[in-house]
C-alpha cells in the first residue's frame, strides 16, 4: 500500500453555483480516462496529488484551496452515481464520512466482489483514516474521507484534515498496491510543501519500539500498568531525595 503525497492548501470558504457545471465535465474526464486507460489507471491518477489538483483546476475551481478536496471529490461522487464504468466512491466530507463503510456495502452489491474482499475494503478505508488521524499525528484533525474502489478491488483514499492554528487544510492520498503493513512506513513517499517541527509518526520504522510498548500497555491489566508507574515514580523521587540529602551533606561541611 502507498500513501502517494501529502500537499497542503489553504481554508477558504465558498459558494457551489459552479457545482454543476463541474460535475458535467468531470464526467466527461472520468469517462475518457477509463475508456482509453481503464479502471486501475483512473485509481492510480486520481490517488496522484498533482493529477488530482490539476483536475480541480481544469473542471472549473480555479485556485487552490482547502476546496478543491470537498468539492472535486463531490463532483465525481455525483459522476460514479450516474455512470456505470465500474468505480465508486463512499464517504466524503463531514458526517457523510461516517457513512462510507455502510456505502462500500452498497456500492458492491452492483460488483462480484466476495463477501471477504468488501470486509477488506471497509478495513482499507477504516484503517487509512485510523493511520493519518492518530498514528501520524501532526495537528490536522481529519474531517474528510473518500473511499474510491473498482469493481475488482482496487482502491485509492483521499482524505483531508483541518488545523485552526495556522488555517491550513492538508489532504492525504493513498494508493492500494502490495499492501504489507498499515502501521510500518506504508508510504512510499510523503511528500509536502511545509514542513512541520512538531510531527509524532508512530508508522515510522524508528517508532517500531514504541508501537509495541504503546500496544503492551494496552493489554496489560490496569493493576499491573498502575504498579509499573508508581514504581517508575517512586524511583525518581528516591533519586531526587538521594540527591538532595547529598547537596545537604555537602553545604553542610
Amino acid at each position: 500500500m502507498r500513501r502517494t503525497a501529502v500537499i497542503n492548501l489553504p481554508l477558504h470558504g465558498g459558494k457551489r453555483w459552479l457545482f454543476s457545471r463541474m460535475v458535467k465535465l468531470s464526467s466527461a474526464i472520468t469517462e475518457a480516462v477509463v475508456d482509453e486507460y481503464g479502471q486501475n489507471e483512473f485509481i492510480r491518477r486520481i490517488s496522484n496529488p498533482y493529477w488530482f489538483q490539476a483536475l480541480s483546476c481544469v473542471i472549473g475551481y480555479d485556485f487552490h484551496s482547502s476546496g478543491t478536496t470537498t468539492v472535486t471529490c463531490g463532483a465525481l461522487k455525483e459522476v460514479m452515481k450516474n455512470n456505470n464504468i465500474g468505480i465508486f466512491i463512499a464517504g466524503g466530507k463531514g458526517k457523510t464520512s461516517r457513512k462510507t463503510p455502510s456505502e462500500i456495502e452498497e456500492f458492491s452489491e452492483n460488483t462480484n466482489l466476495s463477501t471477504s474482499k468488501i470486509e477488506r475494503l471497509k478495513y482499507s478505508s477504516k484503517m487509512s483514516a485510523k493511520v493519518d488521524s492518530a498514528v501520524l499525528q501532526d495537528n490536522y484533525q481529519l474531517y474528510h474521507h473518500c473511499f474510491f474502489f473498482t469493481e475488482k478491488g482496487k482502491w485509492a483514499v483521499i482524505q483531508q484534515g483541518m488545523n485552526n492554528i495556522n488555517n491550513y487544510a492538508r489532504r492525504y492520498h493513498w494508493l492500494s498496491d502490495k499492501i504489507k503493513s498499515f502501521v510500518e512506513q506504508p508510504q512510499n513517499a510523503v511528500c509536502c510543501d511545509v514542513k512541520e517541527d512538531k510531527v509524532l509518526d508512530m508508522s515510522a520504522k524508528q517508532s517500531r519500539n514504541a508501537r509495541k510498548t504503546s500496544v503492551d500497555i494496552i493489554k496489560d491489566k490496569h493493576l499491573l500498568i498502575l504498579s509499573r508507574i508508581i514504581q517508575i515514580i517512586l524511583k525518581d523521587i528516591l533519586s531526587h531525595l538521594c540527591r538532595g540529602h547529598f547537596l545537604t551533606s555537602i553545604s553542610m561541611q
